[in-house]
């Protein structure tokens, strides 16, 4: 018998007993998976030590979920292999929401195979088979895949550093190579689906070979499958790509691939949020530039940016000079900060600019204007010295919480991003830089976690991710401190000293790509535009031919008041019209007849089906007025 502490309460154990056997007789509960011993994550399987801290990690903790369905991607390797033998197994890591497994086989999985593979694995997971795990030898674990003619498997161990633990998991004939922790038991998982099948490539580079992917999702109870599932369809009805082609918003063609090609409507909800966005560099003392869409490379390896990003830099040459298409605007910025002699007192300089950018990204990551090559960010630069680093970090929190409260989103997740791997500047620079960020976080009192070694080359940074009604994360905002580039690319200021010294930059986008935001927002709102952003705001119906004359009368006296307004006079049926113009989702319906006429008044219904009733057409402008001064998101 021996001590151990079990969530801060002393406990005396029987030595030979497992974590396994120890949760079930002490808690006498299936969904205790994994424990953490001494703080680190540990399988149950592992035997508990004398003197040991242990707390335990259930499937309804985000922690659990991450084993459950790693576990779940396991399963999915074991029915794959039944079925089809001469798949060799890839890899099989957790995201968002699930699991998938990246698997080579000559003879393509089709989507229709995958529910034959989700009854297997049902089937094998109620045989109760025990997941163990085996810590092997380099030679054995070689060994063991070479067998199984496993060569991915093979290549996977050459990557894993010598002194590192090399782990196997068995459940039956099946192996698998994983870090870990698992499942105790197959039993553990029941509610799961599989989703779908796409391309991959080898280490996601498209030069390696072709592979297929197999996407799942996996969850502790039934309700919560189902739930996800649920909003899984929403998003689906949702989607902006569909909807952009029913509301004529915009489209995409092979010829121009990854490439907006917009259209009157969505146009006019694209220039909304940009004068939205104007609107606010304007009243906080942004200088608004432009700069070109092509600069010398060697501007570019100057920067950093050619080394770092030369896979995604359109490249293009005239006249024996060879230039890039830009990625991104911050260099150009420092050009313009760079003409004439700045002083300490000047500073403060902020640039800002709606700058096209191109980025040749592989098609297989194109996704409507989600994930596109040519895209517009709300791109800006403060240039500042050390001591205004505090306070323009700290406006700019403000101001990218206020912002994205207009447009409904007031869930936001907050990440600081540490030095990368590959960077520049010194680890002193480095230092400096993220205290700086860490102070403005704690000083406005966000929420916030790091986000170990995610900064950019050239400084840490802050992220903004945004959770929308479907509870899908969408990363925009990002806030990033620069001691490095103003000083590659020659930018000073002369101090309250008379000498010359390098200015902070801080690069700064809210919304990111334009094109994105309004993706997301199409999604967010099911194309339900607020009144502010909604293309056409109102659509005049008539009954009948009778009442053309004062249907043109009501719409001249609307647009004088600056709203945006259709006619549909056509001769067909109120019920037609009503049905067409509310699947066109325009906010406002405005019916007249016979009645109307005789009133002075107007029949008011919205797309929701709310019949609001007669009024005057007073009293619906001083409503429609309100509702855009307050940017109102329902009506």
């Amino acid at each position: 018998m021996f001590n151990i502490s079990v969530d801060d309460k002393k406990i005396k154990i029987d030595k030979s007993l497992s974590i396994r056997d120890f949760s079930k007789k002490y808690f006498n509960n299936n969904h205790i998976i994994a424990a953490k011993v001494n703080g680190n994550l540990k399988d149950l399987s592992d035997n508990i030590s004398e003197d040991c801290k242990l707390s335990f990690i259930t499937t309804d903790q985000i922690e659990g979920l991450e084993i459950l369905r790693h576990s779940c991607a396991h399963l999915l390797g074991h029915a794959l292999k039944q079925i089809h033998p001469e798949v060799k197994m890839v890899i099989g890591p957790v995201i968002n929401n699930g699991f998938y497994y990246d698997v080579l086989t000559e003879k393509p999985i089709s989507e229709s195979e995958l529910p034959k593979i989700e009854k297997l694995m049902k089937k094998l997971s109620k045989k109760n088979y025990n997941i163990v795990r085996e810590v092997v030898s380099r030679e054995k674990a070689i060994q063991v895949f070479k067998d199984r003619s496993e060569d991915y498997k093979l290549k996977l161990i050459d990557d894993i550093p010598s002194d590192e633990t090399i782990a196997i998991y068995h459940h039956e004939e099946y192996i698998d190579m994983c870090r870990g922790p698992h499942l105790v038991n197959t039993n553990l998982l029941k509610y799961f689906k599989l989703m779908k099948v796409s391309g991959s490539y080898w280490r996601g580079d498209s030069k390696n070979e072709s592979l297929q992917r197999i996407y799942g999702t996996a969850w502790d109870t039934q309700k919560s499958l189902d739930d996800h599932l649920e909003k899984l369809a929403e998003a689906d009805k949702r989607d902006h790509r569909k909807l952009g082609q029913r509301l004529d918003l915009f489209h995409f063609q092979e010829e121009s691939p990854g490439m907006v090609f917009w259209h009157n409507n969505g146009w006019f909800i694209f220039n909304s949020v940009k004068t939205f966005i104007t609107n606010y560099l304007i009243d906080n003392n942004y200088q608004i530039i432009d700069t070109p869409q092509i600069l010398d490379k060697s501007l570019w390896k100057k920067s950093g940016h050619l080394d770092k990003f030369s896979d995604l830099i359109y490249q293009v040459s005239s006249e024996d000079k060879s230039y890039a298409i830009k990625p991104m605007s911050c260099p150009g910025h420092i050009q313009v900060f760079n003409q004439g002699l700045k002083s300490y007192k000047d500073l403060p300089i902020k640039y800002a600019e709606f700058g096209k950018v191109h980025r040749d990204e592989p098609s297989g990551t194109l996704h409507g204007l989600l994930r596109i090559r040519a895209f517009t960010q709300d791109d800006a630069h403060i240039f500042c010295t050390t001591d205004q680093i505090e306070s323009e970090i700290g406006s700019l929190i403000d101001n990218i919480y206020s912002i994205y409260k207009v447009f409904g989103f007031d869930k936001i997740k907050v990440e600081l991003s540490t030095r990368p791997e590959k960077r520049v500047g010194d680890d002193e620079i480095w230092d400096l830089s993220e205290d700086s960020l860490k102070k403005a976080l704690n000083k406005n009192k966000v929420n916030w976690t790091i986000n170990e070694g995610d900064g950019a080359f050239y400084g840490p940074k802050i992220d903004f991710s945004l959770t929308d009604s479907l509870d899908r994360e969408w990363q925009l905002g990002t806030i990033q401190l620069d001691f490095s580039m103003p000083e590659r690319l020659n930018a000073s200021y002369v101090d309250k000293d008379g000498i010359k010294k390098v200015p902070v930059m801080i690069h700064r986008a809210i919304l990111g790509s334009i094109e994105r935001f309004v993706g997301i927002l199409i999604e967010e709102y099911a194309g339900n535009m607020p009144l502010w952003l909604a293309p056409t705001q109102i659509v005049l119906m008539n009954i009948t031919s009778d009442q053309d004359t004062y249907l043109d009368y009501v719409a001249q006296k609307l647009r004088e008041k600056g709203f945006r307004v259709a006619c549909d006079n056509r001769n067909e049926k109120i019920s037609l019209k009503i049905r067409e113009n509310t699947l066109a989702k325009i906010p406002y319906l405005l019916i007249i007849g016979d009645k109307e006429i005789e009133s002075n008044t107007i029949s008011v219904r919205s797309r929701l089906g709310n019949d609001i009733g007669q009024m005057t057409v007073d009293k619906f402008v001083k409503m429609l007025e309100t509702l855009v001064r307050d940017k109102s998101l329902t009506l």
